[in-house]
């Protein structure tokens, strides 16, 4: 058996160092022994008797297995063995999971023939072969029962059999437990990339001639900086004249034992096509499909239709998605080279340079890898073009500098069929162990010789393997000829689970539905008489209320305690009162207000809607409601006057939550005056809540307006002194108005009270450096570090006490992403964001919650260069787990909050210097903000450029993008934008805003059905008026006139000073018939300042067609 041993993937890497630790320190993986059972065989027949005498043996990756008793086959046909092998699985041995991923179990039976005269052995006949499939075991499964055909060997006689027969054995295969953990399970992902054919090859490929090995080659990133190739060999040319059939099956990649034809193929694995139109990758236009239709059928062609599998642990997962992020194409490498005979093989190193060493026709396909960073995305398929192979083009476009088949041809050529596991073990090359085990010890020497090579070569660097190419001969100036010809390779990449995960359709049908819950049906009204007279007792006590508080300004109020006033003094103050309202035009307002009441007291409870016959009789009708008035009027003002309690006050329609939403909407509108409103309204409701005093100082930053600003903070800081947060405020106010003394007071009172918060530390440790108070500065920021360490410690040893076997799934539900609602609630919520700190001793432990316990191996292979490379790592949306944060990141979070722009910059300039691998994408998204907020958009565009190259799959910067894209006026851009930040399955930290902007966009482009669906999202997560106006319009386009009346209902019943809300309830009256109705929402629409001219005119349009709803007509 083979040493391990595997080539770099970068320049200056090596993955020898790295393994060390794997080989020496490291204690032996446990194994796990995985059973084959044959139980019986079904459809035999023999060579010379229907009743011939097998055996059946188990064979897995190239070694024998066992091979079973004698048993006679039955005349129907069957025969039962009862036979059972097994082999030993481990990480690091030879039947490591990238051998269970592509190698299958081999099953032959064969025929053992009677003894002839003056014969020493028996004669034996291979009969047929099958082939079992351990994917399942990948997958979490412990046993299956498979019923595998038994494909006929050559000549065999089994090829005589018919098809009923269904020849085939029963076979069970099981292990004791599950060879992936849970964690591997979850997190891990597994990897298969088919290569089905290169069409249009050049002239020189004729299936005649010389033997040709036809190979292509894909590397696949593992953890740290290694690349481990995917070598396809043997492709068979084909002339052309006719197009593979479709579907056709896929083959396996190892197959060097396999006999049997049929037995190549993967068992219910096919090569299915489609169309054009749906590939991912080139010539899949219109323009393309005639070119593809004649390469596929008439051209040559290069087939292979094999497919290689490759087990992802859960670091490569992370590994391969930052690469993906940094880096869209990859390159695929196709070359000839010719095949060594065995017998010259055998010959001198000379010899075999000479003859084993020539690459013609190098050539290399740019495999585009994005779209499996698009949410819900499992495989890409496609076409792409083959180029010749030129050093300069292939890092310009995949940034890779080594050529497998150039630069690493020695290795690969030792390795012969390779086998590699990314993340799992030794992540080192390994050699497939001879066919047969009498073998073993003949080649046993020879391959400890490779091993010393293989050894020896892995521990140069790119440039000793570049000086070792030297003496391959290198011939590449037929490469151009795929260009020329149009060589186009199509194959298919594909993943168990998607990188980035999606919303079902199902669970958005079933939050749609979910959006509008029952209301409570409208209190009952009261109407025609009885309303009218109950509106005249208002209208009374209203007036008596004034004329009361006219009496009180002119008098004064009168105690009980001073004695009742005599009779003149209250004649001459009703006259001096009288004169008052007289003469200020009160009395006639009085009268004019209750005149309406009045008048629909005649009309409904007289019912006199007509004019009087006789002036006698009109007489007789105002003497009789002169007396009804007064008397109505008496019992207004007894009910008035009465001591009994008030009725309770109705409660608000908002609650305090909405009120927020309402002041930060208007707050991202640039509605300052109506969010400067909903917060005072919720200051008035409750002045003794700390919060909303937070919250109000919070806009007033956000305004420049400090000094009010600082008003708010210290009414929070008087309702609670030891109040940490409203500390910090003050000392960051106070730092803006160069109150420096009164500052520090305030940041060291926040440590000494909270002195376990990353946040006042930092805070204080940017006050001290401000102040050019170096050493207090270098120890609040060594303090903030060395908590943020042990709060990561902790958050590492939580699943690991609770699951008792120290896996560290569960940390993944406690990374976030940034702007925390509250920073120092909880402990999870400290340790969201955790990056890596300022100091280089810090960095260790934030590193180890990235790996896996039961790969520590691994993770001491990337200390030495990770270091650097760890803030690069993008953060997975699909939450497994987060990149270490600093404590400047923590504190960024908190200001970006408070609107402390000031502070955030400082903060984001320690973040940039303390990273020594780059910036990370959160410092790329919180700089964008600010320069957001001051609409420099060029600048925040340049950010998010960065950011998305760090982290393609966050939706917050997907989200940030789509409205500075907004913002800008590019709703094309927006729209994009937003429709994927929807898509993800980890929401954006405010959907509220997408959802809205996104629906805007929908309603301007008149897509109306998504901009209803869109705005119900918004209202399932946080309703508010904007929310329902959008469903209310969208319904009204839509001429969903109920929907859209219950829609508006619910905007009004949130905010009734919405001009837009009542000129569309106008429109929805005006539809439906309803005249005064439409001319009272008119009257409020124009009476609020209705600013859209284009919805005015569509009202006025609508009346002068309808013929009302404007009173003034």
């Amino acid at each position: 058996m083979a040493v391990p041993a595997g080539p770099p993937g970068r320049k200056g890497s090596s993955a020898l160092p790295a393994a060390a630790p794997l080989l020496g320190e490291a204690q032996p993986a446990p194994t796990k022994t995985v059973q084959i059972a044959v139980w019986k065989a079904r459809g035999l027949k023999g060579s010379k008797s229907d009743t011939p005498v097998t055996v059946v043996h188990t064979e897995f990756n190239g070694v024998i297995l066992g091979e079973s008793s004698k048993v006679d086959v039955l005349p129907n046909g069957t025969a039962e063995y009862n036979f059972t092998a097994s082999f030993e699985y481990s990480p690091d041995g030879p039947n490591s999971l990238d051998s269970i991923a592509q190698s299958p179990v081999l099953l032959t039976v064969t025929e053992v023939l009677p003894k002839e005269k003056k014969q020493k052995e028996e004669k034996t006949v291979p009969l047929g072969q099958a082939v079992v499939d351990l994917l399942p075991l990948l997958q979490g499964q412990c046993s299956l029962k498979v019923s595998a055909p038994l494909y006929a060997v050559p000549t065999s006689p089994l090829e005589s059999v018919p098809p009923e027969a269904e020849c085939g054995l029963e076979v069970t295969v099981c292990v004791q437990e599950p060879l992936l953990s849970a964690h591997q399970l979850s997190n891990g992902n597994l990897l298969s990339v088919t290569l089905e054919a290169a069409y249009s090859v050049p002239e020189a490929f004729v299936p005649t001639g010389p033997l040709q090995n036809y190979m292509a080659c894909l590397q696949v990133p593992a953890v740290g900086e290694r690349e481990f190739p995917l070598v396809f060999k043997n492709g068979i040319p084909k002339l052309g004249g006719e197009k593979e059939p479709l579907p056709r099956p896929k083959k396996w990649p190892l197959g060097n034992n396999i006999m049997a034809p049929g037995a190549l193929s993967i068992p219910n694995s096919f090569i299915v096509g489609g169309p054009y139109e749906d590939e991912d990758g080139e010539l899949n236009k219109r323009e393309d499909r005639e070119f593809r239709v004649q390469s596929e059928s008439m051209k040559k062609r290069i087939v292979w239709d094999m497919e290689r599998r490759c087990y992802l642990d859960p670091a490569a997962v992370l590994v391969l998605q930052k690469r993906i992020a940094e880096c869209r194409y990859w390159p695929v490498e196709v070359c000839r080279m010719p095949v060594v005979s065995s017998s010259k093989g055998k010959n001198s190193k000379a010899d075999k340079g000479d003859d084993d060493g020539q690459i013609f026709f190098h050539g290399v396909a740019y495999v585009n890898m994005v779209p499996l960073l698009y949410p819900g995305v499992k495989q890409i398929r496609g076409a792409f073009r083959v180029f010749a192979y030129k050093d300069s083009e292939v890092f310009e476009k995949t940034k890779t500098q080594l050529s497998v088949f150039r630069d690493l041809k020695p290795q690969i050529s030792l390795t012969k069929e390779g086998q590699w596991t990314p993340g799992i073990g030794s992540p080192l090359f390994r050699a497939v162990p001879s066919r047969i085990q009498r073998e073993d010890k003949e080649k046993s020497t020879k391959d400890k010789e490779s091993s010393r090579r293989m050894s020896s070569a892995v521990k140069i660097l790119s440039s000793d393997v570049l000086v070792e190419a030297e003496n391959v001969t290198y011939l590449n100036h037929n490469g151009q000829q795929y260009v020329e010809a149009g060589t186009f390779l199509v194959m298919e990449i594909k993943l168990e689970k998607a990188l980035v995960q999606k919303r079902l359709p199902e669970e958005l049908t079933r939050r749609v539905k979910e959006m509008i819950p029952p209301r409570p049906p409208l209190p009952r009204r009261t109407a025609g008489a009885e309303k009218a007279v109950e509106d005249y007792h208002n209208q009374i006590t209203n007036i008596a209320v004034a004329i009361l508080s006219e009496y009180h300004e002119l008098f004064g109020k009168q105690l009980p305690d001073q004695g009742a006033i005599n009779h003149q003094t209250l004649e001459e103050q009703k006259c001096q009162l009288n004169f008052e309202l007289n003469s200020s035009g009160k009395y006639f307002a009085f009268k004019e207000q209750l005149k309406y009441a009045v008048v629909k007291i005649v009309r409904e409870k007289y019912l006199k809607t007509t004019a009087f016959e006789s002036l006698d009789q009109f007489q007789t009708f105002l003497s009789e409601l002169y007396v009804y008035l007064v008397d109505q009027m008496h019992i207004a003002l007894n009910q008035v006057l009465s001591e009994e309690a008030a009725a309770p006050t109705p409660p608000s329609c908002t609650t305090d939550e909405q009120l927020r939403l309402f002041a930060h909407e208007a707050e991202v509108s640039k509605d300052y005056k109506l969010a400067s409103l909903y917060h005072q309204q919720r200051i008035a409701r409750d002045q003794h809540n700390i919060q909303y005093w937070l919250d109000y100082g919070a806009f007033c930053l956000l305004l420049g307006e400090t000094i009010k600003a600082q008003e708010c903070f210290r009414e929070a800081l008087r309702l609670d002194p030891h109040h940490m947060q409203s500390l910090l405020l003050c000392g960051i106010v106070a730092v803006m108005l160069q109150h420096y003394e009164e500052a520090e007071i305030f940041f060291e009172d926040a440590s000494c009270l909270e002195p376990s918060s990353v946040v006042a530390w930092t805070l204080s440790g940017l006050f001290y450096e401000l102040q050019n108070n170096n050493i207090q500065a270098e120890m609040a920021f060594r303090e903030a570090n060395k908590l943020l360490q042990a709060q990561l410690a902790m958050a590492r040893s939580i699943p690991e006490a609770a699951e008792g076997e120290g896996r560290k799934k569960q940390i993944s539900a406690e990374c976030g992403r940034p702007l925390n609602t509250c920073p120092e609630a909880s402990l999870p919520e400290e340790v969201e964001d955790s990056a890596a700190t300022r100091l280089p001793e810090a960095v260790e432990p934030a590193l180890t919650c990235m790996v896996p316990e039961e790969d520590a191996t691994a993770r001491q292979n990337r200390r030495p260069k990770n270091k650097e490379a760890a803030p690069k790592a993008p953060p997975p949306v699909s939450g497994l787990c987060q990149p270490p944060c600093s404590i400047f990141m923590k504190t960024v979070d908190f200001l970006m909050k408070v609107n402390a722009i000031q502070f955030v910059h400082m903060a984001l300039a320690h973040e940039l210097l303390s990273l020594q691998g780059g910036p990370s994408c959160d410092y790329y998204l919180a700089l964008a903000q600010t320069y957001l907020l001051k609409e420099d958009f060029s600048k925040s565009e340049e950010c998010l450029r960065e950011a998305i190259k760090l982290d393609y799959m966050n939706p917050n910067v997907w989200a940030q993008k789509g409205h500075l894209c907004y913002l800008k006026g590019d709703l094309g851009e927006a729209k994009e934008c937003y429709e994927r930040t929807v898509s993800f399955v980890v929401d954006a930290a405010e959907m509220h805003f997408v959802y809205l902007r996104l629906g805007s966009i929908y309603l301007e482009e008149k897509e109306y059905g998504m901009a209803k669906q869109t705005y119900l999202l918004a209202c399932k997560n946080s309703a508010s008026c904007l929310t329902w106006l959008g469903v209310g319009i969208a319904c009204y386009r839509l001429e969903e006139m109920a929907e859209a009346e219950d829609a508006l209902a619910e905007a009004n019943a949130l905010n009734n000073n919405n001009a837009e809300v009542w000129a569309y309830l106008a429109l929805v009256c005006l539809q439906g018939g309803r005249q005064l109705e439409s001319e009272q929402c008119y009257k409020y629409a124009v009476k609020l300042g209705l600013k859209s001219d284009a919805l005015l005119r569509e009202l006025r349009a609508a009346q002068r067609r309808l013929g009302f709803g404007d009173p003034s007509f």
